[in-house]
């Protein structure tokens, strides 16, 4: 992607225009921002004269360009209602800027759209979809008050996205799902501490790109790829799986502790409701990860090396061991610094 001058100006201009939204001061600042960031991103998604990568350029600006006119919509019904926005109240045009954004996001029960996108695009695309195009969404529906829209929303999110994973074969279908999962607990942070989301956000985002960057070295698109992927180097193949454990939330892992902070802060507000859900379905998410790496892990297993040789840089192998190891330990070293201070 770096490669190309073009390229690098349309991501610099996704940046911006992501900027522009969070930093806006009025909500048609906001919406001229996430104008930008779809008309700057549609560039990167279709660059790849790639049939697939069209159509889904195509189905993501169809569904990004109805929730932007719904978003303008319900801002202009708003200002001429009241002449000014009152993100407090439960009206229609409230329920409609919600929507907006949930569907912008790919959040549940607007969600159709995501995985078929995914599946079209380059995997540092499918990464920039991810997580950055999803922090202006996130960033405007903090600034309106929890309703039981969100609520239901947020639900439909960590349920769809946990069911979901569980019959598809396809990696980045599977990264979908895990996204609108991770969307889930987001949405409910998004209400409880903002510091909390944001960490979430971060966290998330790391653990994406720890294995976005290995899918992306090695060109896998397909589960039983991984099977016969790294025989020569345990190690290696070990490491892999541990960073999808990781992305899963299992306890040992760096990926647990978002979830760790977001179930303490549920408890302490009494959410408990809320709470059991959200641990239930992660639970379903860990078992197709799991599925994944159960072949692995059976040190007996053996199956015939089919890919080709990938030219790995030793850069790349020791930045990718680095992040795994981080992605692996960094629970503890968390621990440890907490502790110290």
């Amino acid at each position: 992607m770096f490669n190309n001058s073009s390229k690098i100006m349309f991501m610099v201009i996704l940046m911006v225009g992501t900027m522009i939204t969070v930093s806006a001061n009025s909500w048609l600042g906001a919406w001229m921002g996430l104008e930008i960031n779809l008309l700057s991103f549609i560039p990167l998604m279709s660059g790849n004269n790639n049939l697939m990568s069209s159509e889904a350029s195509l189905k993501y600006f169809l569904t990004q360009a109805l929730a932007s006119s719904v978003l303008l919509f319900a801002i202009i019904l708003f200002m001429l209602e009241n002449n000014s926005i009152d993100t407090n109240s439960n009206s229609i045009t409230s329920m409609m800027i919600i929507s907006s954004l949930l569907m912008k996001s790919g959040a549940a029960p607007f969600h159709f759209w995501f995985p078929n996108v995914m599946e079209g695009l380059s995997w540092m695309n499918s990464l920039i979809l991810m997580t950055w195009q999803k922090l202006a969404p996130l960033m405007l529906m903090s600034y309106l008050s929890m309703n039981s829209f969100i609520m239901v929303s947020m639900l439909l999110s960590v349920i769809i996205g946990s069911l979901g994973g569980l019959n598809q074969t396809s990696l980045r279908k599977l990264m979908a799902y895990s996204s609108i999962n991770h969307l889930g607990w987001m949405l409910i942070t998004i209400y409880s501490s903002e510091k909390i989301w944001i960490s979430y956000f971060m966290f998330y985002s790391f653990l994406s790109f720890n294995l976005i960057f290995l899918f992306n070295i090695f060109k896998i698109s397909h589960i039983n790829q991984l099977f016969s992927l790294f025989m020569t180097s345990k190690t290696f193949k070990f490491t892999m799986f541990l960073n999808l454990l990781s992305l899963g939330g299992l306890p040992p892992f760096l990926g647990f502790l978002p979830k760790w902070l977001v179930i303490q802060t549920l408890s302490i507000n009494n959410q408990m409701f809320v709470m059991t859900v959200l641990t239930v379905m992660t639970l379903v998410t860990l078992y197709f990860y799991l599925r994944l790496c159960y072949s692995a892990f059976m040190l007996n297993y053996y199956e015939p090396n089919w890919m080709t040789e990938v030219n790995f840089s030793n850069f790349s192998m020791n930045f990718y061991l680095l992040l795994s190891f981080i992605s692996s330990f960094g629970l503890f070293l968390v621990s440890i610094i907490y502790f110290m201070l």
